[in-house]
Formats: structure tokens, C-alpha cells, sequence
């Protein structure tokens, strides 16, 4: 089992960044591969980035490629989702997730995560 705890959602401007952060608890995390997901209101939760367990692969969504950047500190229990160009579009509730089956996969559908966060809003102004 692993609990997981995001923070530093807020309210930016279009164009202006921020940084969450998940952190875990339990001392599998560094067996886990790592999700972003966000869920917009009146819309289905949505992949946006994934991370291995080791850290050396990763994937992102189309929408945020070039824009966003996951990374992870094994070693503090801690998942980051670094966002920068923000738009409005991307005004969500943003999730950290966990996939408990070791595999070089890097899924993205939110059926293949068993833990989740409670979320943290990110909204952008226009």
C-alpha cells in the first residue's frame, strides 16, 4: 500500500508556471511507476505524464509535451510535475497516481493505477 499526498496547485496567469509535487509514503515507491492525470470539470480524468521507476523513461501526453516535465527523487518519496506555458486549457484537477505492476510499460490509462492522491487544483487566468 502507498498513500499519496500532491501539493502546489494555485492560481497563475496563461503563460506562468508551477511546480506540484506528490509525495508517498511506504517503502515501495521506487518500485512504482508514476502518473500525472487531471480531470477538468464535466470531463473524464485524463493522462498527462508517466514516469518509470527508475526514472529513465518517460512519456507525456500530446497536450503537454514540450510544456511539462515529469521527474522523481527516490530517495525523498517524491514525484514532480514541472509546468510551464500554462494555458487555460489546463485548468484541472491534477492527480498523482501509482502502478503497483512492475513493467517496463508506461501505461496511461487510469485502470492500471491502484493508488491515487486527492488532488490539487491548478487553475490559469486568461
Amino acid at each position: 500500500q502507498v498513500q499519496l499526498v500532491e501539493s502546489g496547485g494555485g492560481l497563475v496567469q496563461t503563460g506562468g508556471s508551477l511546480r506540484l509535487s506528490c509525495a508517498a509514503s511506504g517503502r515501495a515507491f521506487s518500485y512504482y511507476n508514476m502518473g500525472w492525470f487531471r480531470q477538468a470539470p464535466g470531463k473524464e480524468r485524463e493522462f498527462v505524464a508517466v514516469i518509470s521507476a527508475s526514472g529513465g523513461n518517460i512519456y507525456y501526453a500530446d497536450s503537454v509535451k514540450g510544456r511539462f516535465t515529469i521527474s522523481r527523487d527516490n530517495a525523498k518519496n517524491t514525484v514532480y510535475l514541472q509546468m510551464n506555458s500554462l494555458k487555460p486549457e489546463d485548468t484541472a484537477v491534477y492527480f498523482c497516481a501509482a502502478d503497483p505492476i512492475p513493467t517496463n510499460v508506461l501505461r496511461t490509462s487510469t485502470r492500471a493505477y491502484a493508488y491515487w492522491g486527492q488532488g490539487t487544483q491548478v487553475t490559469v487566468s486568461s
